[in-house]
């Protein structure tokens, strides 16, 4: 059985960039490029939430049309409540179904199980839970 997922030093670093922690953001974006290249992954569902992490960030760049983590997190109430109105979206929602639309578009499913040697099934039943996980924990840390 696999090791449990977890992503708490991801979500670290992302909060100490939003906060503007001297060297974070490029400690941010060296991760980012890792997890988008998913090789160096424990097990398959943490090549999932790599994958995810790495999606919905990118998708929150694009959605806020910054590319600042800390620009990001000094956003206020007034200026979100624009951006959804902007992209029809609120961002919880909009990330999770960027992460499960993601995972279909590329087959991500059949791509992890083959790696690792796991029943698609398994990758299937998780993708949903994942990408709520990983919105989760995104959205907690720019709050």
């Amino acid at each position: 059985m696999e090791k449990p997922v977890e992503f708490s030093k991801f979500y670290r670093v992302l909060y100490a960039a939003k906060e503007g922690e001297e060297g974070k953001s490029i400690e941010l974006e060296s991760m980012l490029k890792q997890y988008e290249a998913s090789e160096e992954s424990e097990g398959p569902l943490h090549q999932l939430g790599e994958i995810f992490l790495y999606v919905g960030i990118m998708e929150l760049y694009k959605y806020s049309g910054l590319k600042d983590i800390q620009a990001i997190g000094l956003l206020d109430t007034e200026s979100w409540d624009k951006l959804a109105e902007e992209n029809k979206a609120d961002l919880p929602p909009l990330l999770a179904n960027t992460m499960i639309r993601y995972s279909k578009t590329n087959k991500l499913s059949k791509k992890i199980s083959t790696k690792w040697g796991t029943a698609k099934r398994d990758i299937d039943n998780n993708i949903m839970q994942m990408a709520r996980y990983i919105t989760e924990g995104i959205i907690d840390a720019l709050e």
